[in-house]
């Protein structure tokens, strides 16, 4: 891996970026990517504009006259004002860099940072399967991870297991009670969810269940052996059934980190000591916190009368225990958890601890009908990744009949990976999205496997071209504008992690195939000859590098052919 964050891109840009930040005065630096017309642009005059009163083209002129030398000596480019915008332009050298860089191993990795970031993904109820909703928030905090780790950071990824809510005590109930033997080929998670949904059913007929499931909740938090194994086993099971699901979408965790160790270790305790201190707080039986100076009109619940603590007390003392093991913590959480989410943060604040940055996401559905048992009914996350490998091996089967059996099953198996992680992670969290697995399997439109495919395309050409002497110096558009796009991805990683907003890196991806692809149709690559083709070739050696650094940050398989 390259650990040096020197990309020539970024160079330039961060150079830039500091003049305007001296010329304005302000912390506030607009520079982003100047698309056809420049290498990048800025509207910075407008800053400076509202702040100083003064008319922003002025002070872009002026701009342009004082620091048009500094901007060639640092970043080797020309500014020019285009009434209040700014245009910078790269000098020539700067392609043939990119070049240079892009077809090294690691391309648009950035330097090692001694930052500890915790990022806490997927954490669902171990209840039952892990289902269409969930994987969302395995995919976007697996694509985070992964561009974390691509820019350099120190970062554990946790899983945080609830086993001591009233859902768990559910199952416990239903295991002592009711007739739970597994079923031969059960997977352990769907084994958790028969027995969960048959223990509701008796507490409908018999409200009297509810006593002895609230005794359960009392014995665990009291550190009950008997009771605290029986908790632990079957959510063990159930995560055992979530290891499996979550392998198949190629999402992994560093530490599973359970919530009654809080509990036994005496952390809830103490941090609800430390609540009961706060002015804000509230004893009433209850123990709750008046938030209202946070926005909130509902008291925030630490401890119930019955001196159990709730959930939100044993995740404050979660997060307090991150934040005194991590420089950073960040948090994947769905849009229903966006009351909780904001609760956590203020009560944090006013324990003077470090509060989470966390990413919400709105919820995946499916199209009306699809894959639907029968109404009302979830899909599984397992049924999912199924339906769509087997459409995949179809499209496979038709696209290379000639490849073996074998051969088909594992371009289907990545080609269905691919299709669902960049389905899914390519629309902005906070936007709702619909799963349809015929756009995500389409190879000609802007799908995971379209990418793969521009990928093994660039992999085919090089194949054939044999043994070619590398050279940096472009002189088509087509070439030129292919080039940029590869030198844009260092910033993507960078803006990833700056914003918490995968789905750009999930762009870039589909914007540099996009570039390839228009490349190929109009340029001839292995049947041009000379340095044409030395070039062409070179391009095409950093495009498929890129291609598969872009593939691998998003979790997909950078597979050689389809």
């Amino acid at each position: 891996m390259m650990e040096d964050d020197t990309s020539d891109f970024k160079k330039r840009y961060d150079a830039i970026s500091q003049l305007l930040q001296e010329s304005s005065g302000s912390k506030e630096v607009v520079l982003i990517e100047g698309g056809e017309h420049a290498d990048l642009s800025s509207t910075q005059a407008f800053i400076v504009a509202k702040e100083k009163k003064i008319p922003p083209a002025k002070w872009a002129n002026d701009f342009v006259t004082k620091y048009s030398q500094k901007i060639t000596d640092v970043a080797a480019a020309t500014v020019k004002a285009s009434g209040p915008y700014l245009n910078f332009y790269f000098d020539d050298s700067y392609l043939a860099n990119v070049l240079k860089e892009a077809t090294k191993p690691g391309y648009g990795s950035l330097a090692k940072k001694p930052i500890r970031v915790v990022l806490e993904h997927t954490s669902a109820n171990p209840n039952g399967p892990l289902h269409v909703g969930h994987i969302r928030n395995s995919i976007i905090g697996d694509t985070l991870a992964r561009a974390f780790r691509k820019a350099g950071y120190r970062l554990e990824i946790q899983y945080y297991v609830n086993d001591m809510g009233r859902q768990i005590a559910i199952v416990v109930w239903g295991f002592d009670n009711l007739d739970s033997a597994r079923h031969e080929g059960e997977k352990e998670d769907a084994h958790i969810a028969r027995v969960y949904i048959a223990a509701n059913r008796e507490i409908e007929k018999d409200t009297g269940i509810t006593r002895q499931v609230d005794k359960l909740m009392q014995l665990v938090e009291e550190g009950d052996p008997v009771t605290v194994k029986k908790f632990r086993k079957e959510v063990s099971r159930c995560l055992d059934g979530f290891a499996v699901t979550l392998q198949g979408l190629s999402v992994a965790h560093d530490r599973f980190v359970w919530e009654s160790d809080f509990i036994r270790n005496g952390d809830t305790k103490r941090i609800i000591g430390r609540i009961k201190k706060l002015p804000q707080a509230k004893e009433d039986g209850t123990l709750a916190l008046d938030l209202t100076e946070c926005g909130f009109e509902k008291e925030y619940v630490i401890r119930r009368s019955d001196g159990t603590s709730v959930y939100g007390a044993r995740d404050l003392a979660y997060h307090a225990w991150k934040g005194a093991n991590f420089d950073r913590i960040i948090d994947v959480l769905g849009a229903d958890h966006k009351l909780i989410g904001a609760q956590l943060q203020c009560t944090l604040k006013l324990l003077g601890e470090k509060a989470p940055d966390i990413v919400h996401f709105e919820f995946v559905s499916l199209p009306e009908g699809s894959m639907s048992t029968r109404a009302g009914k979830f899909v599984s996350a397992d049924d999912l990744i199924a339906e769509v490998t087997r459409c995949a091996y179809d499209e496979v089967t038709v696209r290379r009949p000639e490849l073996d059996e074998t051969a088909r099953k594992a371009i289907a198996k990545s080609v269905a990976l691919a299709a669902i992680r960049y389905d899914i992670v390519k629309v902005s969290p906070e936007k709702s999205t619909v799963f349809d697995w015929n756009e995500a399997l389409n190879f000609e439109r802007q799908s995971g496997p379209y990418i793969q495919y521009a990928h093994a395309r660039a992999c085919s050409i090089l194949e054939k071209a044999g043994d070619f002497t590398k050279c940096y110096e472009l002189e088509t558009e087509q070439e030129i504008a292919v080039a940029k796009q590869v030198a844009r991805f260092p910033i993507v990683i960078g803006r990833v992690i700056a914003e918490l907003r995968p789905h750009l890196l999930a762009t870039y991806a589909r914007e540099l195939a996009d570039a390839f692809n228009s490349f190929y149709h109009f340029e001839p690559v292995l049947r041009s000859a000379g340095t044409v083709r030395d070039r062409r070739l070179t391009l095409v050696q950093a495009v498929q590098n890129t291609l598969q650094e872009s593939l691998e940050t998003l979790g997909i398989d950078a597979i050689s052919t389809m």
